[in-house]
């Protein structure tokens, strides 16, 4: 079973505020430990904007040793977008938030994440009117929810 969190217009000055919105949300709803959005910022720090996938979009993660305590996915719209010095997809307006206790147990998750981005998964959170609205996509996106 996997658990959602979503966080609807949400103020961040920059990338690092975001992440850490963004893995926050994983920590409020049980899904990760109380070290998990440092360790998703290090990642960044670490690695540089990989993780902003497409246009507007990002996967915050970190490893499943960081703090991963269930199998979770986030979404946190921004209020504005921020900037995470990717060449082709700055701004990023919306952060996906993902953690897992192991590194097997998130597979089929990730695989039914990556189908519903490639058919119109941003798309949908972008127009979701709230919260509650935000939740539904994502739970939609992820079956075992």
């Amino acid at each position: 079973m996997t658990v959602i969190a979503a966080n609807d217009d949400v103020a961040a000055r920059d990338w690092r505020e975001a992440v850490r919105e963004a893995a926050s949300a994983l920590v409020a709803a049980g899904a990760a430990g109380e070290g998990y959005p440092a360790a998703c910022e290090r990642v960044v720090e670490e690695n540089g904007p990989y993780i902003v996938l497409t246009k507007g979009l990002a996967l915050v993660h970190a490893r499943p040793e960081d703090g991963g305590l269930a199998v979770g996915v986030g979404v946190t719209r921004l209020a504005a977008p921020v900037e995470f010095g990717h060449p082709d997809n700055d701004p990023v307006d919306l952060l996906l938030a993902f953690c897992t206790p192991d590194p097997d147990a998130h597979v089929g998750t990730l695989a039914a994440l990556a189908r519903s981005l490639s058919g119109g998964l941003a798309d949908r959170l972008r127009a979701a009117p709230g919260r509650e609205e935000l939740a539904g996509a994502l739970k939609e996106a992820v079956p075992d929810a």
